[in-house]
């Protein structure tokens, strides 16, 4: 006979967690703050600690309080024209804390916090048939753990596009010439092992869609006209979108499941949590292979494909927008 387990044990190891390394990755995520004009001083969050709580569970239900501890930061501040650093432990504020049978109680009543399921983080590709024609068109979608969703998509044309946060879709090529990669010989040189197929030549048909652009710098005004219409584009504003968008690690994160899903899946062994330039062609490479039939697709219904979010991580995302 199976002993029974602890049945709420994800929930008290999720907050513990959360006190420990949620709170420190946060911390060490924000730090360091720059003051406005970028040249004097600079914050920087150190080790944080909880106090007692000033009240036991029992009182709280009794006299309709939260049952919640005091969370205290070292800070550091540097002054950056003479060196100075002065260190002081501030007071952030009450959190609520977890009772012994995972829940929290919050103004005397108890309140308990519910995992979600919710899709992992990674690459998922589909194909859907064609109405026309009934062949399977590969799409593909790369969600990080936050930061900008891609979405790959192949045309009935023969035509690989990209669509970034849900707003007008380009030709892959554009972005790859955003990303460095020019020529037309090129492109072609990164796919011409896969991209066999006589009747579909899908890189070729791609290229030729965007042949008035033809330097990086083009391709990035472009880019960032079909990203913000209506703004005037310059090359500099549009790199500076393009690195934000995928290589920033602040605005851009895959988080380790993400990496670990992208890897496994794009047969890649990277450490790094945002975006690759590897990683935009394996992803362009295994749908051109998807739509020649040389690839399967991924079934986004598997529970393989979903992870829990349990309390801890849950309230780590809202003090994220909090800080």
């Amino acid at each position: 006979v199976v002993e029974v387990p602890n049945l709420i044990q994800i929930q008290l190891d999720s907050f513990k967690w959360l006190k420990a390394d949620g709170l420190k990755d946060l911390f060490e995520e924000i730090s360091p703050i720059d003051d406005f004009s970028g040249g004097r001083f600079e914050l920087r969050f150190g080790e944080h600690t909880f106090k007692e709580p000033k009240l036991t569970e029992r009182e709280c239900r009794l006299k309709e309080a939260t049952y919640s501890a005091s969370l205290y930061v070292t800070v550091q501040l540097t002054v950056k024209s003479t060196g100075e650093v002065k260190e002081q432990t501030l007071f952030m504020g009450d959190i609520p804390m977890m009772t012994r049978n995972g829940t929290f109680i919050i103004n005397g009543a108890e309140r308990v916090v519910v995992s979600q399921l919710v899709r992992s983080p990674g690459v998922y590709f589909t194909a859907t048939p064609d109405p026309t024609t009934g062949r399977p068109l590969c799409s593909a979608k790369l969600i990080p753990y936050r930061g900008a969703w891609v979405e790959l998509e192949t045309s009935n044309r023969d035509i690989l596009y990209v669509k970034v946060d849900r707003k007008r879709r380009t030709p892959v090529s554009t972005l790859l010439r955003a990303l460095g990669y020019t020529t037309d010989d090129v492109i072609q040189e990164i796919f011409k092992d896969i991209d066999t197929d006589p009747d579909h030549k899908f890189i070729e048909t791609t290229i030729a869609r965007d042949s008035a652009i033809q330097t990086e710098d083009e391709a990035l005004v472009e880019f960032y006209r079909r990203l913000r219409p209506g703004e005037p584009p310059s090359v500099e504003n549009a790199r500076t979108l393009l690195e934000n968008l995928f290589f920033n690690n602040r605005k851009y994160d895959l988080g380790r499941v993400g990496r670990y899903k992208l890897n496994r899946n794009l047969q890649r062994n990277s450490e790094v949590r945002t975006l690759e330039k590897e990683d935009m062609i394996e992803l362009i490479r295994k749908m051109v292979r998807i739509n020649n039939g040389a690839a399967k697709v991924d079934d986004i219904d598997h529970l393989g494909n979903r992870r829990v979010r349990a309390v801890g991580e849950l309230i780590q995302n809202q003090l994220r927008v909090g800080l």
